[in-house]
């Protein structure tokens, strides 16, 4: 009687331990999906103006250290819209400088603001992104490590950068001599601008000026599938429970970018939704934050660090 009443009871307490570990799990990533949008942010080391306009600016932190310093460019997203702005990186751009890495988060004029849209969001994106030479000057980084690390909008305008080398001539936003990068990592990016199904869609037009039966031309020196191959490695991370962006397009870019002769690495993050990716509180968050040091080459922080 003993055995056969004491088992029932183990297999009960199991069953609620594990209801429990599954239930602080799921409180864990439900916590860590929109709390990142609200949550006090880390201080950052520096503001920097990179032009005269309120909206050129950017955050630099700096690790520990005499450096130089490796450098990720940090791009928020919003559907490149004037309401949403650059704080909520804060907490990824202060976790990668935790693990060693400057990091150069940065604001542009969006839809919305004066200037914003086409070509003012994409020349914002450019000019801060060059302005790292200037900031050199002063400040001890390394510019021959330097990627760049997007999410949402801000993905597609990492990936672009990426790929100002490939930009015609005559294009508004061209640069004869863009700062380099040694790699991009898109964080449920828009990769393809003619591509409906994501939140952004109707921001879109907005951004580029017009519908892209009308913009073919823009819409071709602005949408990262059409600037394929970008020659430089890039990691596509996707969380396969996100609702803004669909992980198919992050599937079909990163097939297009290998056919094209790109590094291109698809990591899709079980469960994950469109913030997990940019929480460092989150469950998934030290195998984002990896990607960006694979293409560093920093050394991985020990588990749990």
């Amino acid at each position: 009687m003993f055995i056969h009443t004491f088992r029932p009871v183990v297999f009960i307490s199991l069953a609620l331990a594990t209801i429990a570990a599954l239930a602080i799990v799921r409180a864990r990533q439900g916590q860590s999906s929109r709390d990142v949008l609200t949550r006090p942010v880390p201080q950052a080391d520096h503001r920097i103006a990179y032009g005269s306009n309120e909206f050129q600016f950017g955050d630099l932190r700096l690790p520990k250290g005499a450096g130089p310093h490796p450098v990720a460019i940090v791009i928020h997203g919003g559907c490149w819209m004037a309401e949403y702005g650059l704080s909520y990186m804060g907490h990824l751009s202060a976790a990668l400088t935790e693990a060693g890495v400057a990091t150069w988060s940065i604001e542009y004029r969006r839809v919305g603001n004066k200037g914003g849209g086409w070509p003012g969001t994409f020349e914002d994106t450019a000019r801060a992104a060059d302005h790292l030479r200037t900031i050199a000057k002063t400040h001890p980084l390394d510019l021959n490590q330097v990627i760049a690390v997007g999410h949402s909008a801000g993905g597609h305008l990492a990936l672009w950068l990426a790929a100002r080398k490939l930009l015609p001539k005559d294009s508004p936003v061209y640069s004869p001599d863009p700062l380099p990068l040694r790699g991009v990592v898109s964080l449920a990016g828009v990769t393809d601008l003619r591509r409906a199904g994501t939140a952004c869609d109707a921001n879109v037009p907005q951004l580029m000026g017009g519908a892209a039966n009308d913009k073919g031309a823009i819409y071709d020196q602005a949408s990262p599938i059409k600037l394929l191959p970008l020659g430089v490695p890039s990691a596509i991370v996707q969380g396969d429970s996100d609702t803004i962006i669909p992980t198919e397009m992050a599937k079909d870019y990163a097939e297009a970018a290998k056919k094209k002769g790109d590094d291109a690495k698809l990591i899709v993050i079980e469960k994950a939704g469109h913030f997990e990716i940019v929480d460092p509180k989150s469950l998934v968050w030290e195998a984002v934050r990896n990607e960006a040091l694979a293409l560093l080459k920093v050394k991985v922080p020990a588990k749990g660090k």
